[in-house]
């Protein structure tokens, strides 16, 4: 193959790589866009704490549901076809969230734009992982963070402008409507550029090979790689392939002892974790965390934008290394990053003490060093476990079993999601408050340590035909 046709192979890779990532973009936006919108739920809605974590956390429910029935749906109708269902799935909860008149009506539009959710955060990864060369695939596949994160970022900067517009997240904006429910509408946008730009793409080549399309497979393939390595590629995924049954739950336990396959354990403890060390706290109730530690709600929304500008740029450090030094030291080094920071948040509110109101009173220190602390910690989370656990998951099994074990670490990750987002308002509420709550997320993230050091096996460089289960 000659330069010319490797540049323009690579070109078209990028390009699908990045019409896929909108679908990461979009489950950041997705996910962010309720931070700040929280003060508006209520007021509208008039709920308590519990129903507000419901309300938050409802979208999560849905993302458990998407991302386990994706992995399935993947492997029977195409990866393809589930990204497009979501797409369509994103504009609906978009549209719907901003005119919901009720808790209900808002927690059916949530759930809905959590099944959208869920299958891209599984489904997009796995894509770029099925047509990624082995040599760029975790730079590729940390795209799909940096889209994520990107979209976080829009989304708070978007509830930002918008509450400073109009004076608050409950105030009147444009056409009558209340600033939070035209924070749900600004997501039609990208929505609508999602489902357009994937006429672009192909389906993906393993996809098309496991169902006996090999001559379709041969073509897409051809684009990617080019027409010399196209036939071989072909023969090297079907040999991986169980050719007596379609790709099926069975697929993830042994067939001599029946037991679950350690490496379906091992994307389990990977999707859980993520979530254990408390990230998204940061991300779903930010604005919340931060009045509730003395910020007022505008500067706590500012201060959701700098995390979110800092998450980008703690993004392309993986980018960059992700394929030079390989996955487990970035996962291990980030480990132990957030665990120091952690520690830290923790300590700066623990020595807070508390007002009337029940709202904590930080010094000028303390909220120095939980406002420094938590920003570190977040650049450790998405230079290591945010990215990396996304490309692992999307490369890490056996192309048999891929769409399965997704199926299962998806609902694991999105699971221990909801039960981390939903807690946190009671936690918040109860005696142990935000020192206690942090204090249960540094005990995961240093769990996490040895997790890492024990059971991950590095995946760089390696060949999708070359997973083990």
């Amino acid at each position: 193959m000659n330069e010319t046709n490797q540049q323009a192979n690579m070109s078209f890779v990028i390009l699908i790589s990045l019409i896929a990532t909108i679908g990461g973009f979009l489950f950041g936006y997705d996910s962010g866009v309720i931070n700040g919108t929280v003060d508006g739920l209520q007021k509208a809605f008039n709920s308590n704490s519990m129903g507000t974590g419901f309300s938050v956390s409802s979208m999560l429910l849905g993302c458990a549901l998407g991302a386990f029935f994706a992995g399935q749906w993947a492997d029977k109708y195409g990866r393809w076809w589930v990204l497009m269902v979501s797409s369509i799935l994103f504009i609906i909860s978009a549209w719907g969230s901003g005119i919901a008149t009720g808790s209900v009506e808002f927690i059916i539009y949530r759930v809905i734009g959590g099944l959208a959710v869920g299958a891209a955060s599984i489904i997009c990864p796995a894509y770029i992982s099925e047509v990624a060369p082995a040599k760029y695939r975790g730079k590729l596949s940390s795209i799909q963070q940096i889209a994520i994160i990107s979209g976080l970022f829009f989304s708070f900067l978007s509830n930002y402008q918008l509450a400073e517009t109009a004076g608050s997240s409950t105030s009147t904006l444009w056409l009558g409507y209340e600033t939070w429910r035209w924070m749900f509408w600004m997501e039609l946008i990208p929505a609508s550029i999602f489902f357009l730009a994937l006429f672009l793409i192909p389906e993906s080549p393993r996809f098309l090979v496991a169902h006996g399309k090999n001559d379709k497979a041969k073509v897409v393939l051809a684009k990617l790689y080019g027409d010399k390595g196209a036939d071989a590629k072909v023969k090297e995924i079907y040999d991986t392939l169980a050719h007596d049954h379609k790709p099926s739950f069975t697929d993830l336990l042994d067939k001599t002892t029946r037991k679950i396959r350690p490496i379906v354990w091992v994307g389990f403890g990977l999707a859980v974790l993520q979530q254990f060390v408390g990230i998204n706290v940061v991300f779903y109730y930010g604005s919340v965390l931060w009045q509730a530690a003395g910020f007022s709600e505008s500067d706590a929304l500012f201060t959701n934008v700098i995390s979110g500008a800092v998450s980008i740029g703690a993004c392309f450090i993986t980018f960059f290394l992700v394929d030079k030094i390989g996955r487990k030291p970035l996962l291990w080094f980030g480990s132990v990053g957030m665990t120091i920071t952690l520690a830290l948040v923790a300590y700066a509110f623990a020595n807070a003490p508390v007002d009337a109101a029940g709202k904590l009173q930080l010094s000028a220190s303390d909220g120095l060093l939980a406002l420094i602390a938590a920003n570190v910690y977040v650049v450790f989370f998405n230079m290591s476990w945010g990215p990396v656990v996304w490309i692992m998951l999307g490369e890490m099994f056996p192309n048999q079993m891929r769409g399965s074990a997704l199926a299962v670490a998806g609902l694991a990750q999105w699971g221990a999601n909801f039960l981390i987002t939903w807690t946190f308002p009671m936690l918040l509420a109860s005696a142990i408050g935000l020192a206690g709550a942090y204090s249960i997320y540094t005990f995961f993230s240093l769990f996490s340590v040895f997790f890492v050091m024990w059971y991950i096996k590095e995946t760089k460089g390696k060949e999708l035909e070359q997973m083990e289960g």
